[in-house]
């Protein structure tokens, strides 16, 4: 597909740093720094730049060779599409190195505090104060609602609130005029979808999630092109790799339905293999999360946690 060729024709004009991360255009002033670990957006302009997604902490030095590559001005915006590592891990550091400004409140909650703000669902702040992270890392600036917004660098960008998806705190982000829609981990172009219960994740949040960014993106001529959608992981993609991957989650889901619904234990599930057709493309045998442990969350999910 022509999204998925991006990464071949910006060859001569991505940038990869020492840590093997890749900046690489996307559409209008939006960028993605890739790495093996995850995806990170980012935007560009007079203001300073807008960032989704941190990297891993270990990774600071990196991230900031990498966005000062397109741009000298500091970070003003840093949005976290959930509060997992790869999302928020940077987060505290990276906001030191900013610097945010607000030029139209007549007090500032904040007071002194010039970092670069911090951007989530409140949910991620009051897990991540049950939790005793501690308050640096906190979100800064916290929305509640079913949408939000902010106006950066000319663009208007919107906040998308998921429930109980990868987690209950969840963030879609769309970059209205540039066209680009940044998903986090509910779209892992690499791997299965992971979702965690002990953090008010589901599978039917990560389906409502999907068909969330298929409600924004729209498909250019003949399928091809149009609205480009960085994934959690793994390479830019549009409308159609997101449908295939929906369907795909939908339909492992619903087998693993019907097998719960005639009594099927969890080992005789995992042995009917209904992910089998998908393996090839989504499954890492041995890695940090396997079909196998897709279907086990599945099968815990609807089965309320029987074996």
């Amino acid at each position: 597909m022509a999204i998925a060729g991006l990464f071949c024709l910006g060859a001569s004009t991505f940038v990869r740093t020492q840590a093997e991360l890749e900046m690489l255009p996307v559409q209008g002033n939006v960028y993605v720094l890739a790495g093996s670990q995850g995806n990170a957006t980012v935007q560009i302009g007079g203001e300073g730049p807008l960032l989704v997604d941190t990297q891993p902490a270990a990774l600071l030095a990196a991230v900031l060779d990498a966005i000062r590559t397109l741009t000298p001005r500091p970070i003003r915006h840093i949005v976290l599409t959930s509060g997992a590592d790869q999302q928020a891990g940077g987060a505290a550091n990276l906001a030191k190195t900013g610097r945010y400004i607000r030029v139209l409140d007549s007090i500032d909650p904040r007071g002194a505090d010039l970092r670069s703000s911090i951007i989530a669902h409140v949910n991620v702040l009051n897990r991540m104060v049950a939790a005793n992270v501690p308050s640096d890392r906190w979100p800064t600036d916290t929305y509640f609602t079913p949408q939000w917004a902010v106006f950066s660098n000319g663009e208007a960008v919107q906040l998308f609130h998921v429930s109980n998806a990868h987690s209950d705190g969840d963030t879609v982000v769309f970059f209205r005029r540039s066209d680009v829609v940044s998903t986090g981990a509910i779209f892992d172009a690499t791997a299965y979808p992971r979702f965690d219960p002990r953090s008010g994740g589901g599978i039917d949040g990560i389906i409502e999630g999907l068909n969330l960014v298929l409600d924004l993106a729209i498909a250019g001529e003949g399928q091809e092109g149009g609205t480009v959608i960085v994934p959690g992981r793994g390479r830019l993609s549009d409308e159609t790799d997101v449908a295939n991957y929906r369907d795909m989650v939908t339909i492992i889901r619903d087998r693993i339905r019907d097998m719960v619904a005639k009594g099927l234990s969890l080992e005789q599930v995992k042995q009917g293999r209904p992910t089998a057709d998908y393996d090839g493309l989504y499954d890492s045998p041995g890695g940090e999360w396997t079909g196998e442990m897709f279907v086990e969350a599945i099968y815990r999910a609807l089965s309320g946690g029987r074996r």
